[in-house]
């Protein structure tokens, strides 16, 4: 075992950006020529969020192996080039899991199971799966949670057990805290000595202090945090709110230096960095001209997070098109109650209009209305997996006069059930994990809006949804105009469907936002964006 580990653990509230941070850290680590892995612990007992309301954790990010993940993973991605599969993602749920399944086979030879050895031996053996491999040079870990919260024990317990194992030179603790202000704007810095004492309690000495803050700290308050954290005064790091861009975080930390303090500290070569793909995109996105204004019609609005990953692959097709992107929430739900003026009051100023994923009948008709309306004013229109259902169902009823066409999944005597489930999943009554998730091919027709768009016969995309376009109602539809440009391999399923003349309204099965960088942003959104700039600039 030769690789190295960062911990990345959070105090005094949640919220904070550990996941940029970890994701930034990885970022100029792999921008010094090393070979890093990220791994998100979460320390809920769900086995994965799959089944949890985008209320209650946000987004699920979807890796190629199928596992549906923290979207922290999503940030990993668009910052680094780490693979992210299905054991870069750790959860109570899964451990215990695993845990009790080898009690209950005899595993432990009747000793007494205990968190302490076997359920910190358990998660050891998953972290040390993916940081030790032969081409790994750091692992960077981040524990989900809060020091201090009762769920985070057993996590912290194990990180520190690493020290013990693998020796100091080999471990490096980092921690973000909440400078906050008070009335006056005063910086104060008791919570982060509170957050930092409750650390080494247990037995964990922060290495380096990220100090979330709304401006840069002072020399005055590093060196007054340095004092009580017995963190030397370069590591204390003002991790304060850019103006900008989130992509903004890492030339921010390598102005302090964070990443030479960590190959120092780790002992590791001290190779140049080149960081000028994340200046060009913060320069590209600060120097731009126009704004064009897309609406994503959704029914998880309310919480930022529900849809993390769509509007950071919106904001990469923004930057390679210089422009700066204006996110209009429109709740799905409220659209119905608004009658035919209102919905136009509602969308008229918009550019474009973004439909997303999704599950349950709630806010679906709104999201029918707002489709129809894209495809009659010939505004731009994205539908993502649900969003791509509604645009067939809108265009079944509009166009072929079947008023109740619609999902089996939201009216399963419907008579024209445009959308159904995969036969083999009629019958299944679980819903973790039985969708179709992963990645898998496509074929991609030629001459169609899509291909001109991949400018390639197969691709590989990422799926999550259990419900497909029915292959009762394909040769009608297809008959009555509507376009289909994608099917899976065998030519079994739909995987993607266009409106006829129209500038750009494209429905895809799968998630494309979960392959969007902003170094190199998703063909998918940069040409949606594009028609979007067209649009306002008509």
């Amino acid at each position: 075992m030769s690789g190295k580990y960062i911990f990345v653990t959070g105090g005094v509230c949640s919220g904070l950006g550990k996941g940029v941070a970890a994701s930034s850290i990885g970022s100029l680590l792999e921008h010094h020529g090393l070979k890093v892995r990220m791994i998100k612990i979460d320390p809920y007992i769900n086995v994965d969020p799959g089944t949890m309301s985008p209320y209650q954790h946000g987004e699920v990010y979807v890796t190629d192996d199928g596992a549906e993940t923290d979207l922290d993973l999503g940030n990993y991605s668009r910052f680094t080039s780490s693979p992210l599969e299905r054991i870069n993602s750790v959860t109570t749920g899964q451990v215990y899991q695993e845990v009790i399944r080898k009690e209950r086979e005899g595993r432990f030879l009747g000793r007494t199971v205990q968190v302490i050895p076997h359920i910190t031996d358990e998660i050891k053996s998953r972290l040390f799966k993916v940081g030790d491999q032969p081409d790994v040079d750091v692992t960077i870990v981040e524990i989900g949670g809060t020091v201090g919260d009762i769920e985070s024990i057993p996590f912290l317990e194990t990180a520190r057990q690493f020290i013990h194992d693998l020796g100091k030179k080999r471990v490096l603790f980092v921690h973000l805290t909440l400078i906050p202000t008070v009335s006056d704007g005063e910086m104060k810095t008791k919570p982060t000595q509170h957050s930092v004492a409750s650390l080494r309690q247990i037995g964990i000495q922060p290495d380096i202090v990220l100090c979330r803050a709304p401006m840069p700290i002072s020399e005055e308050l590093r060196r007054k945090i340095s004092l009580f954290t017995n963190v030397e005064d370069e590591a204390v790091i003002s991790a304060y709110d850019v103006q900008s861009t989130v992509y903004e975080i890492p030339l921010i930390f390598a102005e302090q230096k964070l990443n030479e303090i960590i190959l120092e500290k780790l002992g590791l070569p001290d190779t140049p960095c080149d960081l000028s793909d994340w200046k060009r995109v913060v320069e590209a996105y600060n120097t731009a001209e126009r704004t064009v204004r897309i609406g994503l019609v959704g029914k998880y609005t309310e919480l930022l997070d529900s849809y993390k990953s769509i509007y950071e692959a919106l904001y990469h097709g923004g930057i390679d098109n210089r422009c700066q992107i204006e996110l209009v929430k429109v709740d799905s739900d409220q659209l119905p109650e608004s009658g035919i003026s209102g919905l136009e009051i509602i969308l008229k100023d918009l550019d474009g209009i973004l439909i997303p994923g999704g599950f349950g009948q709630r806010g679906i008709e709104g999201m029918v209305q707002a489709a129809g309306y894209a495809r009659r004013n010939r505004l731009p229109c994205f539908g993502i997996c649900l969003g791509m259902q509604v645009m067939v169902i809108e265009f079944a009823r509009s166009i072929l006069g079947w008023e109740d066409a619609n999902s089996t999944e939201f009216a399963p005597d419907s008579k024209h059930g445009v959308i159904s489930l995969l036969e083999d999943q009629i019958d299944v009554k679980a819903y973790g994990g039985t969708m179709r998730l992963g990645a898998s091919p496509s074929r991609v027709v030629p001459g169609t809006h899509l291909h001109r768009i991949y400018h390639s016969d197969e691709i590989s995309e990422r799926h999550r949804h259990r419900y497909e376009v029915s292959n009762s109602f394909r040769e009608e539809l297809a008959k009555a105009g509507l376009i289909f440009s994608a099917f899976t391999p065998d030519n079994a399923l739909v995987e993607a469907s266009e409106w006829p003349d129209h500038p750009w309204g494209i429905g895809v099965q799968y998630h494309p936002e979960f392959k969007s960088k902003p170094v190199s942003p998703h063909p998918l959104f940069s040409t949606f964006v594009a028609a979007c700039v067209r649009n306002e600039s008509a």
